[in-house]
């Protein structure tokens, strides 16, 4: 961890409107290439009173902040229950890897019990995500030539053929290396460049590193066509009852 993680960020939960379901921190601390002035991402779940969600007014679902404490800047996102359920069954990465995040600041029965539900919301279309979101980083890096979206284009990449082919959520870029065997020898190096400064130039051969990202595109798209992971989630009727116990247990509270 880095210097920003050793601010106690247990006050920011006990400061928010709402009961926290858990809260993470997600972002370059999660990846594992954190740079010295990185801000702090926590991701995490509320809980909205049911009389907000049964009237005409429309409910503030996801609630975004940034600021300061301690010298370190913070951004907080979260989603009330119900709005996370349905991401998470919309096979969304972000929301999954905020879940199991290990970098944990709040917890609840309730993030647990999610959490334990995670294998059951896996998909192959999960691929789709992380190939999306490797094309626009990959775009980013050509228009900048900057290293953090280079690093986020591998990361995705990594983290899509690590699921496809082991139905795990990994996104620490560290430890991927080492668990995928198509990554490319360089990347600790960029990690490392990374760590001293959150914005710079990537100093790498452009051509080669166009190619290596073919060839994880190439790698992610084989892992999907052999993937034994489903093509539907089958959690939909268990994460229904989760989300009406909790609500209905938040409103007896």
């Amino acid at each position: 961890m880095t210097d920003a993680l050793d601010t106690d960020l247990g006050p920011v939960v006990a400061e928010q409107p709402d009961p926290v379901l858990f809260a993470t921190v997600s972002g370059a601390h999660l990846y594992g290439f954190p740079s010295r002035d990185s801000d702090v991402d926590l991701r995490g779940a509320h809980l909205l009173p049911a009389a907000d969600l049964l009237g005409l007014r429309e409910p503030d679902e996801t609630r975004s902040r940034t600021w300061l404490r301690d010298g370190v800047e913070l951004d907080l996102v979260t989603h009330d229950l119900r709005k996370f359920v349905r991401l998470m069954l919309r096979r969304n990465g972000y929301v999954l890897e905020q879940l199991l995040s290990p970098l944990v600041v709040h917890t609840t029965d309730a993030h647990r019990e999610l959490a334990a539900l995670v294998p059951d919301v896996l998909t192959s279309h999960h691929a789709h995500h992380y190939r999306g979101f490797a094309v626009t980083q990959w775009r980013l890096f050509e228009k900048t030539g900057e290293l953090k979206p280079l690093l986020y284009t591998f990361r995705v990449l990594l983290t899509g053929i690590h699921l496809m082919r082991s139905g795990e959520v990994q996104a620490h870029l560290p430890t991927l290396l080492g668990e995928v065997d198509a990554a490319p020898a360089y990347l600790p190096e960029l990690i490392a460049a990374k760590a001293e400064r959150e914005h710079g130039a990537a100093d790498t051969d452009h051509a080669r590193v166009r190619d290596d990202i073919g060839k994880l595109h190439e790698a992610l798209d084989e892992a999907q066509a052999a993937s034994a992971l489903p093509g539907a989630p089958t959690a939909h009727d268990a994460l229904h009852d989760l989300v009406v116990r909790v609500r209905l247990a938040g409103a007896e509270g």
